[in-house]
């Protein structure tokens, strides 16, 4: 890895008035996380269902068959023990330095807060939380997952429970986009990590930073490589491991 870009990285954020990331999926898969796209990802691995992992974990699915959405759901999403990596504890420490104002994120898998980020944008959504759709009662986590993929009910009125993710034919939640875009907007370092900002609508939200610089770190190119000041095809853990002790 070239010791004068993370030298520059490192410079960037340590000369930023207000730094924020916007990742994707790449920060996650470090971590034992299935993405959606690559070659072992979820689109490309499942197959015991008949469709595809996009059709199961839209709207109308998960309200037609929840049997299979929750059996589907519990082994891709709950049942995996995973923990935050380099670069979910490097960024969690930047924020508690006063070096990074904000992370959004369009995972769902709740490790950045695990690694002790606060300030945490969720533009997908998260699997921590889940709620009953006709009263709104919280449905607890554990008690979710002693299910083991069985369709949850709720406890006071019977409706059915679902998770706080958005999912395909879902809007994503106005508020959580407002406070994106209002950080982006006012960011004077954006890094970008682990996307190829070809998921929309998140990734339209980049065209709202005004700021000075651009760093990009993910495996593949994206159509923002040409306009960021570094580009990074690393591992993003790698990345932040090297630069942590420069910050």
């Amino acid at each position: 890895m070239n010791n004068e870009k993370l030298e520059k990285f490192a410079k960037l954020i340590n000369n930023s008035s207000k730094t924020v990331f916007f990742g994707g999926a790449g920060v996650s898969t470090e971590s034992g996380v299935k993405d959606y796209r690559s070659e072992d990802g979820l689109y490309n691995t499942v197959r015991e269902y008949g469709v595809s992992p996009e059709t199961i974990l839209s709207h109308s699915f998960f309200v037609s068959k929840p049997d299979v959405f929750y059996d589907f759901y519990y082994k891709y999403f709950l049942e995996i023990n995973v923990e935050p990596n380099t670069a979910h504890i490097v960024l969690a420490e930047m924020e508690k330095k006063g070096k990074l104002s904000s992370v959004i994120t369009q995972n769902i898998d709740g490790l950045h807060q695990k690694a002790g980020s606060k300030n945490v944008l969720e533009l997908h959504g998260t699997t921590a939380v889940h709620y009953c759709m006709e009263c709104g009662k919280p449905y607890p986590l554990e008690k979710l997952k002693a299910l083991k993929g069985k369709v949850p009910h709720c406890e006071k009125c019977g409706g059915l429970v679902r998770p706080e993710v958005v999912l395909y034919e879902e809007p994503l939640n106005e508020s959580v986009v407002e406070k994106a875009i209002s950080e982006i907007s006012t960011a004077e370092l954006l890094i970008i990590g682990g996307t190829s900002l070809a998921v929309y609508p998140a990734a339209m939200y980049i065209r709202y930073f005004s700021g000075s610089h651009i760093v990009l770190i993910n495996k593949g190119k994206t159509d923002l490589d040409s306009s960021a000041d570094l580009v990074f095809r690393d591992n993003i853990g790698q990345v932040f491991g090297n630069i942590k002790d420069k910050i």
